[in-house]
């Protein structure tokens, strides 16, 4: 399974974002230029996760963008859902009925990609955003050889 871009900078945008609220709305042009993203790019990342009902707009002077809820609320599976096309490691665990392979209730491999697929799921919503900005803190305070290697158990 492979991240889109998409959902890799709206992850990145997502901890940016929860770092900088606490001074008020964040400008999506601050986000671009920390994150070294195009700022027409967030505002696409931005709108899907506006619908997705992660993030607000704030209109008017001293506007910006803020989360929608608390980032200890946010999962990073919520985040990459709302940008995603799927998350499925394969496209038969993820179809429709009528989309679906020929194949799919004989296939001897279908059943690990389903758990595979699970624990992806599991492994991204036991994550938040506020974990990430926490890891971010300590990753930006570190020198390369102090830096904690995260490992993440599936």
């Amino acid at each position: 399974m492979r991240l889109s871009t998409l959902g890799r900078y709206a992850l990145r945008a997502m901890v940016d974002l929860a770092r900088h609220q606490d001074q008020g709305p964040v400008l999506r042009k601050e986000i671009a230029e920390r994150q070294e993203l195009s700022s027409n790019y967030l505002a696409q990342l931005f709108a899907r996760l506006g619908r997705a009902g992660l993030v607000k707009s704030v209109f008017g002077p001293g506007g910006g963008y803020v989360l929608a809820r608390s980032a200890e609320k946010i999962s990073a599976g919520d985040v990459l859902r709302a940008v995603e096309e799927s998350l499925a490691p394969v496209f038969c665990v993820d179809c429709d009925q009528e989309d679906m392979c020929h194949r799919a209730e004989d296939c001897p491999t279908r059943p690990l990609w389903i758990r595979l697929g699970e624990q992806v799921s599991q492994t991204l919503d036991s994550i938040t955003v506020a974990e990430l900005c926490r890891q971010s803190d300590v990753t930006d305070k570190s020198t390369p050889q102090d830096r904690p290697v995260v490992w993440l158990s599936l």
